[in-house]
């Protein structure tokens, strides 16, 4: 059967969240598919990671049968990490803007997850899994608008998904999803709509071609 790992990391609950929606319309579909798969959800916001320290930042470049007990323990988390990518069959990651890139929990998760000559390196253990990120954003950050140069989560994340871990990588992006409860977005209000219904339909397109595309 088919795993999916689920990343979320907004602080909002679903019902507040514009990324955990759709992420939820992901699994969804995905489980419409695989009923009998496997879903491994790591809620980041619920159940934050450690920061990457000096133990673990170390532990990951020494020889494990030498590591201190406060090693073995930091180790063994970032092994649990690697475990959880290196067994997905497809990854769904929901990463809002938080003041112009990714909330630090997930910074967090990567700094973690990411092991030279493991994850990472000439031959990445998960190399070409597919991975769908939900970049929501609050304004627009598209090509052509004020805000292009500050766009810094989609760039990020494409280095280090695909340069760092040799990921598969797709984006869906729902955008001025502060338009709603801005006075001052209200005219932009049905652009948020649509761009929030694409990124329903999308979601639910992308996990059932991914589930199908498997089960081939």
């Amino acid at each position: 059967m088919a795993t999916l790992l689920l990343i979320d990391s907004s602080v909002f609950p679903e019902g507040g969240s514009a990324s955990r929606s759709v992420t939820a319309a992901f699994r969804k579909a995905w489980e419409e598919q695989h009923p009998d798969g496997t879903v491994i959800h790591r809620d980041l916001a619920a159940a934050p990671l450690p920061h990457l320290d000096a133990v673990g930042a170390s532990a990951g470049f020494s020889d494990p049968a030498t590591h201190s007990p406060e090693q073995r323990a930091a180790f063994a988390l970032r092994v649990e990490l690697a475990e959880e990518l290196e067994q997905a069959d497809a990854i769904v990651i929901g990463a809002p803007m938080y003041n112009f890139t990714i909330p630090s929990t997930l910074k967090a998760w990567l700094d973690q997850v990411i092991l030279m000559g493991r994850t990472s390196g000439e031959q990445p253990s998960a190399k070409g899994t597919p991975v769908t990120v939900v970049a929501s954003r609050g304004g627009s950050y598209a090509p052509g608008t004020p805000r292009e140069p500050f766009e810094y989560v989609q760039n990020y994340l494409e280095a280090v998904l695909n340069g760092g871990l040799g990921l598969d990588v797709d984006f869906i992006v729902p955008e001025l999803t502060m338009a709603p409860n801005n006075p001052a977005m209200a005219e932009l209000v049905p652009l948020y709509e649509t761009s929030r219904d694409k990124a329903h339909e999308d979601a639910k397109a992308k996990a059932k071609a991914l589930a199908e595309r498997l089960a081939a």
